[in-house]
């Protein structure tokens, strides 16, 4: 189901065709049901940050919100705190701490207090597994995605990012992690503090403005750079010197598409520049065809967007 679709079905800006075709979508299977589920929380607890000034280079394009959610719509970020139940953490027998899990929809994010005061930051398709009251000799999350960490300090009981290929551990410190199981890219930076890496056979240690990242299969050491990555917190998506193909990535995973590229003579060109989450892909797509010649379709029912 197409997420605006089914976003301004629960906003009440639909036709009664398109309310018909939703309806129909909810009752085929009860994950769909879930799905719808997940999106109606969401949109009742978001808060959409409107105070970021960049200039447009096109019209932006608006949903028609109610005047009651409008008003709501303007106050901070957004927490997209989709709760998904209690169960026992990641299924060790021998705890036994009630957690939770954070999912954030794509074209999204969120932010959120965890029980010791750390602050989390989760990015586009993110999902953060955690329990209600830390217990225990340490403070044990769990990342699919990319989050923005900054940790409250407890030198009795260090913080540990668990992910699919290596654990972060700190003490009290400010950190990006970005490590999405669907994606090759693995990346820890450190902005504040200090962080271990550990996990199949490795052990480093990071000092402020460093990063690891994996590069053909290899976890290595480097400067952070230009740190205009991280404000995806405020909303933003910056690029600095990547190629069309690498930010085709990049899209497909912020916004949930799938992007198909026929012109293959613009896949090696490359951009600097800032974009607007809540614009949408179609927003960054019309912004690139200025200084490119080509054309897209989107394809709504299979969420497929295809540039020639």
């Amino acid at each position: 189901m197409n997420t605006d679709l089914l976003q301004r079905y629960i906003a009440g800006d639909v036709t009664e065709a398109e309310r018909k075709q939703v309806l129909e979508w909810i009752e085929e299977s009860p994950e769909h049901l879930q799905e719808y589920r997940a999106q109606r929380t969401l949109y009742d607890l978001a808060l959409w940050r409107t105070d970021i000034d960049i200039k447009e280079t096109a019209p932006e394009k608006r949903l028609s919100w109610k005047e009651p959610v409008r008003e709501v719509l303007k106050i901070a970020a957004i927490f997209a705190l989709v709760f998904v139940g209690s169960y026992y953490w990641w299924n060790r027998p021998e705890k036994s701490e009630a957690v939770q899990s954070v999912y954030v929809p794509a074209g999204q994010r969120a932010e959120l207090v965890l029980a010791d005061g750390t602050k989390v930051w989760l990015n586009s398709q993110s999902r953060l597994t955690f329990p209600a009251a830390f217990g225990g000799e340490a403070r044990n999350v769990r990342l699919d995605g990319e989050g923005y960490f900054a940790v409250k300090a407890d030198e009795e009981h260090p913080f540990i990012v668990e992910t699919g290929r290596y654990d972060v551990r700190v003490l009290g410190t400010e950190f990006n992690v970005t490590a999405y199981a669907s994606d090759s890219v693995w990346r820890t930076a450190l902005l504040k503090g200090k962080v271990e890496i550990t996990g199949q056979g490795v052990r480093m240690k990071l000092e402020p403005d460093m990063q690891a990242c994996l590069d053909g299969g290899t976890l290595v050491k480097k400067p952070v750079g230009n740190k205009d990555h991280f404000r995806w917190r405020e909303g933003l998506i910056c690029f600095n010197d990547i190629s069309l193909e690498n930010m085709v990535k990049k899209l497909e995973l912020y916004y949930g598409v799938r992007i198909v590229v026929r012109n293959k003579d613009i896949l090696h060109n490359h951009y600097t520049g800032k974009f607007r989450t809540r614009d949408g892909i179609e927003h960054v797509l019309r912004v690139l065809k200025l200084n490119n010649r080509f054309t897209y379709t989107k394809d709504d029912e299979t969420n497929v967007i295809t540039i020639y």
